[in-house]
């Protein structure tokens, strides 16, 4: 491997994992609900698009890492551990499966059909159900309950989320097509 790619392969995943850390600022706190309405789910949707499975995954884990440490790169400026443990850890930990299902799905064709599907399937509902199961199980409230808190009322927002993801990702995937370093 030349000295390019593997800068690009440490270039990239830095990039989004700071694009997530930067997009959780965009923090709006719901009355009704623990859950903010956050940019960080549009971060994961464009590192799972832009990105390969392999950069993805890095720059997911390496954003969960550096919140994990106490670092306040999750929403509302907030870090640590306890954040993880939170009401709101599970929606966290979904984005590094969400994000990698991205990069799986989306495919080399990187379609916007393709592009939407894997944002909704993997931006959308693999970080709904570990953060629904996550958030219904530290606080005790049932599914249905935390569906209606923690689900519904975020739906239209993160479906505006896929379409911008999908239009962003498939023009800089087609600019940009050979940046990406595929390991």
């Amino acid at each position: 491997m030349n000295q390019r790619s593997e800068c690009t392969n440490v270039t990239y995943p830095a990039f989004f994992a700071a694009l997530t850390a930067v997009m959780s600022f965009i923090s709006i706190p719901m009355p009704f609900s623990l859950v903010p309405i956050t940019g960080q789910t549009l971060a994961v949707m464009l590192t799972g698009s832009i990105l390969p499975v392999r950069q993805a995954y890095w720059s997911m884990l390496a954003y969960l890492l550096i919140g994990a440490v106490g670092v306040p790169v999750f929403s509302g400026f907030s870090g640590g551990i306890s954040v993880l443990l939170g009401p709101t850890g599970g929606y966290l930990i979904g984005y590094l499966p969400g994000v990698m299902l991205i990069a799986l799905l989306k495919g080399q064709k990187n379609t916007l059909w393709s592009l939407a599907l894997a944002n909704s399937i993997g931006g959308i509902g693999i970080v709904y159900v570990l953060g629904i199961t996550w958030l219904s199980l530290v606080t005790g409230m049932g599914i249905p309950k935390a569906i209606m808190t923690g689900a519904l009322p975020f739906l239209p927002g993160d479906i505006l989320k896929v379409i911008a993801a999908t239009v962003i990702s498939a023009t800089v995937n087609k600019r940009l097509p050979k940046a990406r370093i595929l390991s």
